[in-house]
């Protein structure tokens, strides 16, 4: 696989912009491992390689364990999540999927019983940056298997 436009060099500034939304969901308060869940299982719906690669290894080097990771896609067949998890990954799955049938009530009632609306906001935002790297990834082309963690 060849990427196709190294997007970063060609518009940087369109790249702040996106780190600018970054910065403000990672000092958003959302506990970190929940994030990165969010980031990874977004990720799988979208089939963003690039994206998969990195925030798994992000959330393993956070301390993420290997089961979770690998249970993702199924989180609802295991007891592996915590209701908050549970809530974020079923808003995660619903605004990512907006097309079929928009974001059900349930699911928004779920999600208000774990977050409050600050934090939903600021899960919804988080949802929003990744939902936009995997489409500029994926466009784009970018090479998986690069990244190393901080």
């Amino acid at each position: 696989m060849e990427p196709r436009i190294d997007y970063a060099k060609v518009a940087p500034g369109a790249v702040r912009a996106m780190y600018g939304l970054e910065t403000y969901v990672r000092e958003s308060g959302l506990e970190h491992s929940l994030l990165e869940l969010v980031k990874t299982r977004a990720s799988q719906i979208n089939g963003c390689a690039y994206c998969l690669d990195m925030h798994t290894k992000d959330a393993r080097a956070a301390g993420e364990t290997e089961q979770r990771l690998y249970a993702l896609p199924a989180w609802r067949e295991t007891p592996f999540y915590t209701d908050r998890e549970r809530a974020a990954l079923a808003w995660t799955e619903a605004v990512t999927n907006v097309v079929d049938g928009h974001v059900p009530d349930d699911v928004y009632e779920e999600a208000r019983n774990q977050f409050t609306e600050e934090e939903l906001v600021n899960l919804t935002m988080a949802i929003v940056a990744i939902n936009g790297w995997n489409r500029l990834a994926i466009s784009m082309r970018a090479v998986p298997g690069t990244y190393r963690p901080a």
